[in-house]
């Protein structure tokens, strides 16, 4: 039986929500996803705060770095220094190929850090490739 996972995509650019959650239906894996746009409201749908005080919490955290208000950096930040929040595993699936972003993430406890592809097919199959390690190898922590 496959056991239904909630993630957090937080993501500003409607084209990489739309190519994420089609890569992550393909499967047909029972993930349930909810999207917010930029770090403030990350932060606001995991403390269940105003619009989210009814959120659930998530298995699990995509993460763009480059987000409008409040960036992923400072959500990863503020995500891991929270003792209510630190243990949900944030995989940074972003545009840059930067080794200093690379290396800030891992030093915030980032637990995985991947570039987004440009081609249309290698992202479908990144994604295809996030959703079998993390939702069919990974033990996740429980709720």
């Amino acid at each position: 039986m496959t056991q239904s996972i909630h993630i957090l995509l937080v993501e500003d650019n409607p084209a990489d929500v739309d190519l994420t959650l089609e890569a992550l239906s393909e499967d047909k894996i029972a993930n349930s996803v909810d999207v917010v746009k930029d770090g403030i409201e990350a932060m606001a749908y995991l403390r269940r705060e105003g619009q989210y005080h009814d959120a659930k919490r998530p298995a699990v955290i995509f993460l763009d770095l480059n987000l409008p208000r409040k960036d992923g950096r400072e959500v990863l930040c503020e995500l891991k220094q929270d003792p209510e929040l630190c243990d949900i595993p944030v995989v940074v699936l972003t545009t840059s190929k930067e080794e200093e972003d690379i290396m800030r993430s891992y030093k915030l406890h980032a637990n995985c850090y991947i570039s987004k592809p440009v081609n249309l097919a290698e992202f479908h199959r990144v994604v295809r490739a996030i959703d079998s390690f993390w939702f069919q190898v990974v033990a996740l922590p429980p709720k």
